[in-house]
């Protein structure tokens, strides 16, 4: 299971060394990279913009964006929220919500 994790986690530094910075005007060029389970593929938002439904089973989300985004406790981005800063990661409950961006 750590080698599982700490392989995904290399995943998301690697895909932050990928990112290319894109025109300011973008709120949020880059991706949001969401890990849920070893048996699921990497879900991975570009450029995203708007709420942003997070899968069930979500357990980390990677902001590699240019923009601050916020997790919500529901499926519409309607609740107050944390904080997930550019270059910064979150652990997230299964069946957390959503995600939306800080504009």
């Amino acid at each position: 299971m750590n080698r599982l994790v700490g392989a995904a986690l290399c995943a998301f530094a690697a895909a932050a060394l990928l990112i290319v910075s894109s025109p300011a005007a973008m709120a949020a060029a880059g991706n949001v990279v969401v890990f849920s389970t070893e048996f699921e593929r990497l879900e991975t938002y570009r450029n995203p913009e708007g709420c942003n439904k997070l899968p069930v089973s979500a357990h980390v989300l990677a902001n590699l964006s240019s923009s601050d985004l916020v997790i919500h406790g529901d499926p519409l981005c309607l609740t107050p929220g944390s904080t997930v800063s550019p270059g910064y990661g979150s652990h997230v409950t299964p069946g957390s919500g959503s995600f939306s961006i800080s504009r």
